[in-house]
């Protein structure tokens, strides 16, 4: 059986005093996409900070490609492939759209037009908005354009940071239409998520984080069907 592309092994990372991951361990395989689940501040985007280089563990370690990367900064991560798309959009705003894709593709010497062309492929409605300071775009475009912008970059693994975050259900779904196709290609998608729905309907497998441990692994389809994920992240009242 071959190497997991990403392998976090028992990681622990203190803010201060406080602990906000415990000995977290977990896999992502080649092609999959796997999602991190759990209430607010149970720890997943610092999981997700960790495994992109903006944290650094006190403990355990994190494997990419068969590569110890723990320690290793983030603009060289996203040189080995790891890119990440943060909880909040975080584009550029003064900046056009076109110069925020541009901005994804800042570890080659130019960008990539094949790759350009694909990414407004995949999203027409920044190919009608070029030329717009990222700023004035509406809440689904701006996430439109942080996905684009992390394409550029040409991801081995795509880290995404709760995508839905504010965004009519509509324009989540095309959200999510759009994650599972850039999967398709070849990507393969770590995605942390509120909508643990969306997610686990997506997903290939998930793990549930609360207060900094994981407590709960499965496919997404086992995930969907647990009494305690329905009951805790899907609103159902599960009769005792």
């Amino acid at each position: 059986m071959s190497e997991p592309l990403l392998k976090v092994d028992d990681i622990e990372v203190r803010y201060g005093a406080i602990r906000a991951l415990k000995g977290v361990s977990f896999e992502v395989n080649e092609g999959e996409v796997v999602a991190l689940l759990g209430a607010n501040g149970a720890g997943k985007t610092t999981t997700q900070k960790t495994v992109s280089g903006m944290l650094r563990p006190a403990l355990g370690e994190i494997v990419f490609e068969g590569e110890r990367v723990d320690g290793i900064p983030a603009h060289h991560l996203i040189s080995m492939g790891i890119c990440h798309v943060p909880e909040g959009r975080r584009v550029f705003p003064r900046m056009t759209v076109h110069e925020n894709l541009e901005m994804g593709a800042f570890r080659f010497k130019r960008p990539d037009m094949q790759v350009f062309e694909h990414v407004l492929e995949i999203f027409p409605r920044l190919r009608e908005r070029i030329k717009q300071p990222a700023g004035t775009l509406s809440g689904g475009e701006q996430q439109m354009l942080a996905i684009g912008r992390a394409l550029m970059g040409k991801p081995r693994l795509l880290l995404l940071d709760e995508p839905s975050m504010g965004l009519a259900p509509l324009i989540v779904k095309q959200i999510f239409d759009i994650v599972r196709d850039i999967n398709a290609s070849g990507v393969t998608v770590l995605i942390v998520e509120q909508n643990a729905a969306q997610a686990l309907s997506l997903a290939n497998r998930g793990y549930v984080l609360e207060t900094g441990e994981i407590v709960l692994t499965g496919t997404g389809k086992d995930l969907l069907a647990d009494d305690r994920v329905r009951a805790a992240y899907l609103g159902e009242e599960i009769a005792v």
